[in-house]
């Protein structure tokens, strides 16, 4: 159970740095059988739809991410989005350790709040420490951002 709670904590974290990575790389996961999601409310997760629609919306994301008019990922919007998408994402995680999804959501949030805040006073503190620009910040981080949550989901 405690590896489950820092992979639902982890997950969370992803969805901090890019709240759509998250559920993408969990419904791959799903959908490639290497979680089961099956006989669980969550079990949608695995379907070729959805996998689709969180793979589309992650790859905007990566784009948006960059462009200088997007809103800091800490305005509500941004922020709502990254709780909604850590708390599925941390539920789908317990419900594969055959645990309850709720528990596992409220690690998501938890996680994702971290990586929220955390990756944002980073990326600032990059941001002005080095002197580049923003996207030299931000494609490192969408790396790290996919190696965890590879690493999570496998």
């Amino acid at each position: 159970m405690n590896h489950a709670l820092l992979l639902a904590v982890g997950i969370g974290i992803v969805a901090g740095l890019r709240a759509l990575t998250a559920p993408a790389f969990v419904s791959w996961a799903a959908y490639l059988h290497w979680i089961n999601l099956a006989g669980t409310p969550l079990a949608f997760m695995g379907s070729p739809i959805t996998v689709g629609i969180f793979t589309l919306l992650a790859m905007v994301e990566l784009v948006s991410d960059v462009l200088p008019k997007t809103p800091p990922r800490t305005a509500p919007p941004g922020l709502i989005a990254r709780i909604i998408m850590g708390g599925l994402s941390g539920a789908c995680i317990y419900a594969a350790a055959a645990a309850t999804p709720i528990m596992g959501a409220v690690l998501g949030i938890v996680g994702a709040l971290i990586g929220t805040y955390g990756g944002y006073h980073i990326r600032r503190a990059l941001d002005n420490g080095l002197k580049v620009k923003d996207i030299f910040i931000a494609i490192p981080e969408d790396i790290v951002a996919f190696v965890l949550a590879y690493y999570i989901v496998r």
